[in-house]
């Protein structure tokens, strides 16, 4: 009788675990179906000035804005009258498909090169 009741509660945790398993998945699934725009908005660029502030480049509505963007509060800082041609030498985080290598930028703020 008792390892009856044993076997009984292993297996219905083992099915619990496993049902938070396949709900993560399930999740994570329905989250990449989402489109990564948000209607006419885009973010071209960004740029962290503090700790929670930033700098952001968007396009809205055919308009490109320089807005900045505090807790509880967002500005327009710059309305473009055409859209911006900027090249930047080095990409930023927001734009980079793949984020930097931190071994590289401990590294470079060592002042190492290898």
């Amino acid at each position: 009788m008792e390892t009856t009741s044993l076997m009984q509660s292993l297996l219905s945790l083992v099915l619990v675990i496993a049902a938070i398993f396949v709900l993560a998945w399930l999740l994570r699934r329905v989250q990449n179906l989402r489109p990564r725009t948000a209607g006419a908005m885009r973010v071209h660029s960004g740029i962290s000035v503090g700790q929670r502030e930033r700098v952001l480049w968007i396009e809205a509505g055919g308009q490109h804005l320089l807005i900045g963007v505090a807790p509880g509060r967002v500005n327009t800082l710059h309305v473009f009258d055409t859209a911006p041609d900027v090249t930047c030498a080095e990409p930023t985080l927001m734009s980079s498909p793949t984020p930097p290598n931190f071994g590289d930028l401990l590294k470079k703020a060592l002042g190492r090169s290898e």
